[in-house]
């Protein structure tokens, strides 16, 4: 659906995008994260056609955006990170010029309307100013002259920046709904919102790809070692357990008669699940709690973005 290789782009000694490449498939939701000045909205108004690369070629479902920009552009949809709309026209206006700005047919308008505003709930605004909206309304106002000429893609640059917590869940879940139909990729600072819409993650720092992936492809990739959370009752554990194999940490966190709580630390690429479970068949423990600690994603996103 979209090749990227070899991007650069420099602004005067910057280099803010440095010898990219990636694929991005058909129904992924892909999303793209990394520092401020990472070099995220420079290579998304490249992708979209804004801004002209130094170096390196981006393919458009096979189009050459470079080369025949027009029909590249008509496979995407935009919404830019300010989200660019004119306060004192209408709903209804605004979405009649971004109609006429992707050259749909007057006879055609109607039935782009009905789609936008039936896929991005907006009924109940179609007929009022822009400027009297909430952040929310206007974001989802944004994302329907995006989609108005029925793009293939989307490409959304931090669409929930600004608002409160109730229309985050909306937005993320208008993207979820439109990922039925659509290729998405969306910039975001909000690391949960990264891993609640996005089947893929792209982390790029100073410009260069740092990690591809999932969220679990990625805690693999940042995780040195294995964190193992234990809640176990019986006698000598403490003892027991600080000398299993590839162990390079116990912390106990909680003692209380026989039942202990704590953390083992082993080295990278171990586990020491069967270790345990023949040291509680041999020692008759009682096992409350047994798991591997999970990596957040702001940890990771921390560990691949280090400089």
């Amino acid at each position: 659906m979209i090749k990227v290789e070899n991007l650069t782009k420099k602004f005067g000694s910057v280099k803010a995008v440095d010898n990219l490449s990636f694929e991005i498939h058909s129904g992924e939701v892909l999303g793209f994260l990394g520092p401020n000045g990472a070099g995220k909205t420079t290579t998304m108004r490249m992708l979209t056609g804004f801004l002209s690369s130094d170096k390196g070629k981006i393919l458009i479902d096979g189009v050459d955006i470079e080369k025949d920009s027009i029909a590249a552009q008509k496979k995407i949809g935009y919404l830019p990170e300010n989200n660019p709309l004119y306060k004192n026209m209408q709903v209804a206006e605004f979405l009649d010029l971004a109609a006429s700005l992707h050259q749909i047919a007057a006879e055609k308008k109607a039935e782009a309307f009905e789609f936008v505003v039936k896929a991005v709930g907006i009924e109940k605004v179609f007929h009022r100013p822009i400027g009297e909206l909430s952040k929310g309304y206007k974001q989802r106002v944004g994302i329907a002259a995006a989609l108005i000429h029925k793009p293939q893609i989307i490409i959304m640059d931090e669409p929930t920046e600004g608002l409160d917590p109730n229309q985050r869940a909306e937005i993320r879940q208008l993207i979820k709904d439109l990922a039925k139909e659509h290729t998405i990729i969306l910039s975001t600072h909000v690391m949960q919102e990264a891993s609640a819409v996005c089947s893929r993650l792209l982390i790029i720092s100073q410009g260069k790809l740092v990690a591809d992936g999932t969220a679990d492809d990625l805690s693999r990739l940042s995780q040195k070692e294995k964190v193992l959370n234990f809640e176990l009752e019986g006698r000598e554990i403490e003892a027991r357990l600080s000398v299993l194999a590839h162990l390079k940490k116990l912390e106990v966190t909680k003692k209380e008669n026989e039942r202990i709580e704590g953390k083992l630390i082993l080295e990278e690429g171990h586990t020491a699940q069967k270790d345990i479970a023949k040291l509680t068949w041999e020692n008759h423990w009682i096992v409350w709690n047994l798991h591997e600690e999970e990596q957040k994603l702001e940890e990771i996103f921390q560990v691949l973005t280090k400089s």
